[in-house]
């Protein structure tokens, strides 16, 4: 594949000490057909080999690699290598994915082009696997078919991001000022402003962080981040940013560490202030419960890709109408400060 062609597709791909998946990230990209793309590696400061087993590898790419430096954070990494990119079409994934149809680029790309109709506004993302040798515990399967679905929360960086540049510049770059979640930010603007397009292939990742924290505590994290930021409580995210460190730095993840001192947070703002917290936690949390009629259908096998199931469609037809009002609101949110007491007490 001439490298003199101008590239279809930048693959951008943040990077930060990620010396073992350079190798069978950039095996795995050798592998696509029938696209011409070039990839740029976003390093945020590595301080072990990622960079140069890459650059010792990229000789032997049938494409272009690049590499480009700077500080640390997802965000203002993925930034800059939007901003290096050369294709008008640009795919956001992280490191440890793989496409096992190596038809996958090229099938993606074909169906964003068909979508992207006169006035249409359209993102692609990929169908999520996660990489386990024999069947995927449950979770995981629900994670899977909860990230096929249209629903705001339900669209993340680990899918892969495949967007137009122009589309991009509309409603990007990346939010570097959160300290994490920009991908979720970012998808959410984009369903604000046109429209995801499930593509039609499927995206492998690691399961590699939940394995290490414990997943139990980790989508706990993730569940009070997710809410905080939902509710416009920044200054209480950063209280939490150490909580998602890099790859190389994760162990067993303790929540007290990280509650005690959102406790102290809490505690610390006007009674006004805890009030409107806990109510509007109270409605995130109320607005996000048909994802326990949707883990019923994950349960029974009824859901198909893109859609749920029997259970998912009572709830959001009589259900989710029955607690879509104050008390509904103030019934999660009594709930959930109930569970973080409980949380807090019961932690290690």
């Amino acid at each position: 594949m001439s490298f003199e062609l101008s590239p279809e597709l930048s693959v951008i791909v943040p990077v930060y000490n990620e010396e073992g998946n350079v190798a069978p990230f950039l095996a795995a990209l050798s592998r696509q057909q029938g696209v011409r793309l070039e990839v740029i590696l976003s390093d945020g400061a590595s301080s072990d080999r990622s960079i140069p087993n890459a650059q010792r590898l990229a000789r032997e790419l049938p494409f272009p690699l690049r590499v480009i430096e700077g500080p640390k954070g997802r965000g203002g990494q993925l930034n800059r290598g939007a901003e290096a990119a050369r294709a008008r079409t640009l795919l956001f994934l992280h490191i440890d994915s793989s496409f096992e149809d190596p038809l996958a680029l090229r099938k993606a790309l074909d169906a964003l082009r068909e979508a992207e109709r006169p006035g249409e506004k359209v993102a692609g993302r990929f169908a999520l696997s996660f990489h386990f040798p024999g069947k995927t515990p449950l979770p995981y399967r629900f994670y899977e078919a909860k990230a096929t679905l249209d629903r705001p929360g339900c669209t993340h960086g680990d899918q892969g991001f495949l967007v137009g540049r122009a589309f991009f510049n509309e409603i990007g770059p990346y939010d570097t000022a959160l300290p994490l979640m920009e991908d979720t930010f970012l998808a959410e603007r984009v369903r604000k402003a046109g429209r995801w397009l499930l593509l039609p292939a499927r995206i492998t990742t690691s399961a590699r962080r939940f394995q290490t924290e414990g997943l139990l505590p980790r989508q706990s994290l993730n569940a009070i981040l997710m809410n905080l930021a939902h509710i416009g409580q920044l200054s209480l995210v950063h209280c939490l940013k150490t909580s998602y460190r890099s790859q190389g730095e994760t162990g067993r993840l303790k929540l007290k560490p990280f509650l005690a001192p959102l406790d102290e947070a809490i505690r610390a703002l006007t009674d006004d202030q805890r009030r409107q917290l806990w109510y509007r936690t109270g409605a995130y949390v109320r607005g996000n419960a048909w994802q326990l009629a949707f883990l019923a259908d994950v349960l029974t096998g009824s859901v198909q890709e893109g859609k749920g199931g029997r259970v998912l469609v009572f709830y959001d037809r009589f259900l989710a109408r029955l607690i879509d009002n104050r008390g509904g609101d103030l019934g999660a949110a009594l709930l959930t400060r109930l569970w973080f007491r409980l949380t807090l007490l019961a932690a290690p």
